[in-house]
Order: structure tokens, then C-alpha cells, then sequence
């Protein structure tokens, strides 16, 4: 079998090591267009029942990467200076550029090196191309997959901070120019990855088009005191974004089949991105194993996986909705707000509460 997998990121060099593993002699091309060490954001979040897919399919990847996350168990939601504390929830994270390292020490341990600064070409003459190669895929673009792109109406910009923060954090904050909310986490131990977000009309109230990438930061600094309290933002690819929903009628077109974001994006705010790309790798894998047509399998990769998706797909874009309207959520009582903000995905209600934040759901 000749493979090649665009898209040098966390899905397609997992499914490089997976289907490598699986079959050694099959020839596995990996074409990623940037460098190396190319990698947008900061940090990875897992909740702790997201990695029990890794442990279970691949015991290898969970105990080389597991000793380097940051752990912890609650959330805390802050609105109007009032912090509630939402227990029972485990997170794990870990950076971006860490865990992109990892994946790709497990590629080379199979033998798979990738060919960074390389645009994906020419992709005649293979059995199969995977495009694994973002929101964005250039190899999406050369058949019609039913594509549909829809973007949320807040913006958001990713940044760092070195400041410490121990557990997943929403704060929500109110000012003159309008209102904004911060994600804020740890992914190591002297750095903090810190989400920025504002609806549309305060984005334009705080001047934020008329500035430039020094100038944004320095404002959020100041907007973003009473949280970082002096320290410093850092940068990386920090732009404003809307989100963008990516949907695809078909996940596969002849010999091509997409995984990752170029399939399909699930809103940052569930944290759940990267875990469905492990677990496209993981079911793409596994049906390429079963099926020795590639079109049976890849019929059977979309028929195991979709209902899956679907699912999860569906409380990130309820999550999603409820951030851009979250300035009107602000107008609750911060318990009710907080309350508002945990069932915001659709997958928890008062009754399931109860049984994981059984502290939270009885005050």
C-alpha cells in the first residue's frame, strides 16, 4: 500500500505510527507545508475520561505521554468577582509544541519522517491520501466533499502567560468597552495558556482593528488585570479569529478520506479537537486492518465513527452558541450564571450534576 498523509500535526502522524505499526510495509509519505515546530496556540486539554482512548487503543503513546501533563480535578467559573468552584471534574493538559514533539518521536520510532516545508503536490499514484491537513485542507479543496464553513461570531485570540494558574478557569469580566470572557489553564509548570474572547460589538467598541499585534496585547494586559495581576501575555500566532465550523456531507471521495479538522471542528471551549483526531487515526486504522479494499474501508470508517461524531459535534456547537451570546448569560446572578455555564453543552444535567459535583449542585 502507498499512503500519503497530508498534514504534519497531531492526526495525521498518529495515524502515520498506527498504520505503520500495523503494517510495516506499507509506504507512508508524509507531506506537512510548515516547519517543524509550527504549532498555533498553547496548550492541549484533555478531561481525564478523554484519555481513556488512549489508554485502551494504545497503551504505548498514553504512558509516554501521561507523566508530562499538568493534572488537576474542579473548574472555577468567576462572574462579577464571584468565584464558584465546580468539583469532581478532571482535566489533564499539556503544550501544543510538547505534545507535537511526542507524536512525532512516536512516527520516527516506526520509521515515518515527515517532509516539513513541503505543500502537498501532486497526489496521483497512491492507494490512499489521507488529508489530515486542517480547517483549512488544501487536499479538501480537490474534490467536492459537500463542504460547508460557518464561523461563530465572537472573537477570540490564543496567547500564553507565565503566570500560574492551577485549574481550568472561565472568567467573565465587564468594563466600559463591553464585556469579555478568558480560558485559563495550566500546561506546564511555568506556563499558562490563556484564551481571550469578546462578542463582536465590543471587539469593535475596544478599537482592536485599528491595532497592531504589540498594541492587542498591550490592551488586554490592562483589560485582563484583575486575572493576570503583572504578568505578561505571550504571544504566538495571537490574531483575532472567528471560530470556524467546518462540516463535510462526505468524509471520503475515491481514494481520499478526511480526518482531523479538515473533517471536521469541534469548538475550543469543549476541548475535545484533539482528541477527535487521535480517535479518527485510531478507527481509520483500524478499519484500513479489517477491510483490504480501501473503499470498503474507508465506507467503514465513516459508518463506525459518524454517530461518534455526531454526538460530540453536537454539544460543541451548543457550547459554542451559548459563548456567543454569553454577555446576556452575564446578566444572571453569578450562581446562576455558573449553573448556566456547566449545562451549557447539552450533556449535563441537575441529575448528572449532582452525581459528579455533588458540592457544587447542593449549595
Amino acid at each position: 500500500m502507498k499512503v500519503l498523509v497530508a498534514g504534519g500535526g497531531p492526526a495525521g502522524l498518529y495515524f502515520s505510527y498506527l498504520a505503520r505499526r500495523a503494517h510495516p510495509g506499507w509506504r507512508i509519505r508524509v507531506v506537512e507545508q510548515n516547519p517543524p515546530d509550527a504549532t498555533f496556540g498553547f496548550g492541549v486539554v484533555f478531561s481525564d475520561r478523554a484519555l481513556e482512548f488512549l489508554r485502551a487503543d494504545d497503551p504505548t503513546t498514553y504512558g509516554l505521554i501521561t507523566p508530562e501533563l499538568e493534572a488537576w480535578v474542579d473548574l472555577h467559573v468567576v462572574h462579577r468577582g464571584e468565584r464558584h468552584v465546580i468539583d469532581g471534574i478532571g482535566f489533564n493538559a499539556i503544550g501544543r509544541l510538547h505534545f507535537l514533539r511526542f507524536m512525532q518521536q512516536q512516527a520516527a520510532s516506526v520509521g515515518v519522517e515527515p517532509e516539513f516545508n513541503t505543500p502537498v503536490g501532486d497526489i496521483a499514484g497512491y492507494d490512499l491520501v489521507v488529508a489530515a491537513d486542517g480547517a483549512n485542507s488544501a487536499v479538501r479543496r480537490l474534490r467536492d466533499f459537500g463542504t460547508r464553513i460557518s464561523h461563530c461570531t465572537n472573537k477570540f485570540a490564543w496567547y500564553g502567560t507565565p503566570k500560574r494558574f492551577e485549574k481550568l478557569t472561565q472568567t467573565f469580566l465587564k468594563d466600559e468597552r463591553g464585556t469579555f470572557n478568558v480560558h485559563h489553564y495550566p500546561h506546564a509548570a511555568d506556563m499558562s495558556t490563556f484564551v481571550t474572547e469578546c462578542d463582536a460589538a465590543t471587539w469593535q467598541r475596544a478599537g482592536f482593528a485599528a491595532m497592531d499585534e504589540a498594541q492587542t496585547r498591550a490592551c488586554l494586559e490592562r483589560i485582563y488585570a484583575p486575572v493576570l495581576q503583572g504578568a505578561p501575555l505571550v504571544s504566538n500566532k495571537s490574531i483575532w479569529r472567528n471560530f470556524p465550523n467546518v462540516r463535510n456531507e462526505r468524509w471520503s471521495v475515491d481514494n481520499i478520506v478526511l480526518i482531523g479538522d479538515a473533517l471536521r471542528t469541534a469548538h475550543f471551549s469543549i476541548g475535545s479537537g484533539t482528541r477527535l483526531a487521535m480517535e479518527d487515526a485510531i478507527a481509520l486504522n483500524k478499519a484500513l486492518g479489517e477491510h483490504a479494499d480501501v473503499q470498503d474501508a474507508l465506507r467503514a470508517f465513516e459508518t463506525a465513527r459518524r454517530p461518534i461524531v455526531d454526538k460530540l459535534v453536537a454539544a460543541a456547537d451548543s457550547s459554542a452558541a451559548w459563548y456567543d451570546r454569553f454577555p446576556e448569560h452575564m446578566n444572571l446572578s453569578p450562581r446562576d450564571f455558573a449553573w448556566s455555564y456547566i449545562q451549557r453543552s447539552g450533556r449535563i444535567d441537575p441529575e448528572r450534576l449532582a452525581k459528579i459535583s455533588p458540592e457544587f449542585a447542593k449549595t
